[in-house]
């Protein structure tokens, strides 16, 4: 059954506010896997989630600000960051949980999104500054904060992409592979790259 035919099997309801956005984001998601950004349309969004194109207007002027909300609701939870009293361990087990938890829908949405990179002239990095908010620190980033806290790394300036660099090394494995990247490569990362040179 696809998308069309599941929406002429729901009755018909009222809905407002947060159950009408909730119908409204998640139809966005469907649409998104089902269709990528190029069949990410106001007409093919409104048809699933059972209401008219004007309200998804109201709410979200630009197709750009839904994508960003779809996206906010449905994938771009924050990955909780660990704080086990060592850079280390809490490196690895961060790195873990975003393997777990956006290693295969990851891989998926950046195949969907390239017509949305294509057409806005956007890349990958720029999206997630946007998800992230102004001001947000990575998780990576608030770590390295702990662990000169700590006294286990000299305070010394760092750049931004030293300090990402497991997360993008991660990002890259993935992004080559499609899937997710072994334990091995995550402590490999940490141990063999990260470390040594967060010790200069």
């Amino acid at each position: 059954m696809n998308l069309n035919e599941e929406v002429a099997e729901r009755p018909a309801t009222r809905r407002r506010g947060q159950e009408l956005e909730d119908a409204i984001l998640d139809a966005a998601w469907a649409v998104l896997l089902e269709k990528g950004y190029s069949g990410f349309t106001y007409e093919a969004i409104a048809a699933g989630a059972g209401t008219s194109r004007p309200v998804l207007y109201r709410r979200w002027p630009q197709r750009e600000d839904l994508l960003l909300a779809t996206l906010s609701r449905s994938w771009w939870q924050p990955i909780p960051v660990p704080d086990t009293g060592s850079l280390r361990e809490d490196a690895i087990e961060l790195l873990r949980s975003a393997n777990a938890s956006r290693s295969r829908m990851g891989t998926l949405l950046i195949v969907q999104l390239m017509d949305y990179f294509r057409q806005t002239g956007t890349s990958f990095s720029q999206l997630r500054a946007a998800l992230r908010g102004p001001g947000q620190p990575s998780g990576m980033a608030r770590l390295v904060d702990r662990a000169v806290a700590r006294g286990e790394l000299p305070d010394v300036p760092r750049s931004a992409r030293l300090i990402d660099l497991p997360f993008e090394l991660f990002r890259h494995d993935l992004i080559m592979t499609m899937h997710a990247i072994p334990d091995e490569a995550i402590i490999e990362i940490v141990d063999d790259i990260w470390l040594p040179l967060l010790q200069r």
